[in-house]
């Protein structure tokens, strides 16, 4: 009876942590904050060289963000200026250049050094 006992309060306790563990892990993706949400919430701004950057004013909540998203881009302008013997900065300048049509408006820009809201 004891080793039933044990057993049982074993399994409590590892079904426990196996609750705790997925709640942490949901509530964490939960909060964390996508390229769309930080764009539409003005946390995050399209610079002309390619990459994103917070505006001024704006809080650090999305530095995370900022530096995932640019490690990611910088990684396919690599790719791609290397097919198309072009240097890296050029690629990710044209890839704003293409992509800045489809911004939504109100979407913060850096271009040429200067702030502004499409």
């Amino acid at each position: 009876m004891h080793m039933f006992k044990t057993y049982r309060l074993v399994t409590l306790a590892k079904t426990f942590v196996l609750f705790l563990t997925l709640f942490a892990a949901s509530a964490a993706s939960a909060f964390a904050l996508d390229l769309e949400t930080a764009r539409a919430k003005g946390l995050i701004g399209e610079v002309d060289d390619g990459y994103i950057a917070i505006p001024p004013g704006k809080g650090a909540e999305a530095q995370h963000l900022v530096e995932t998203v640019n490690q990611e881009r910088r990684a396919v302008y690599i790719d791609i200026a290397k097919k198309n013997g072009i240097s890296v900065e050029v690629t990710g300048q044209r890839t704003f250049e293409k992509r800045y049509p489809a911004f939504p408006a109100g979407t913060w820009v850096k271009i040429k050094g200067a702030w502004s809201q499409k």
